[in-house]
């Protein structure tokens, strides 16, 4: 174009590498987890100061697709301030793998279940006899302070193998069916 006015393009910005790259602090990647506990993970002090979070509290975690579930945090001083410590099981529940981003936000109105309905998965439980209920969901149960989501799974080691279960319904109240909730020790 002869005579015509040339347009300056500004210099094209320099890209951010991955560390520079601004995040919402509640987005952490997933590391594996050190326990085997399906109602726990870790995160680093430093990072539950930051979300205010505490120890022993109960936190919802978002995956992929729309799918959450809800645990106890637990601190661990060897963890990055960007990573989150889930089991298989968490993972599972919440369709991530390794080094997939979750979402963590306290859930301070987890109420406390009266009554939960569970199933077991058939392929885990081909050749057991016996009372499941006093085998594997009795002492899962009073061993520790577990939230559950309706819809999860959970994987309870006791008797001779593992058996799988899945939550149906929760109960806070009479008649109240909730999302989630979380189950006392003394509710066996």
């Amino acid at each position: 174009m002869a005579g015509g006015i040339r347009r300056q393009h500004p210099a094209p910005a320099e890209k951010k590498d991955d560390s520079q790259k601004k995040r919402s602090p509640n987005r952490l990647i997933v590391e594996e987890a050190i326990n085997d506990d399906n109602s726990v993970v870790a995160l680093n002090p430093a990072k539950m100061e930051e979300l205010q979070i505490f120890r022993g509290d109960t936190v919802l975690l978002k995956g992929k697709m729309r799918h959450d579930t809800v645990c106890v945090v637990l601190a661990d001083q060897d963890l990055d301030e960007g990573k989150i410590r889930l089991n298989k099981v968490v993972r599972k529940n919440l369709r991530v793998k390794l080094g997939d981003m979750v979402h963590v936000s306290a859930c301070p109105d987890c109420p406390y279940g009266k009554r939960i309905h569970v199933l077991p998965l058939d392929d885990t439980i081909e050749g057991i006899t016996g009372n499941l209920f006093d085998i594997y969901l009795k002492p899962y149960f009073m061993e520790a302070y577990r939230p559950v989501r309706k819809g999860d799974l959970f994987l309870v080691r006791g008797g001779f193998r593992p058996v799988e279960f899945k939550a149906s319904s929760h109960f806070c109240g009479n008649t109240v069916p909730r999302m989630f909730c979380s189950l006392p020790r003394d509710m066996c």
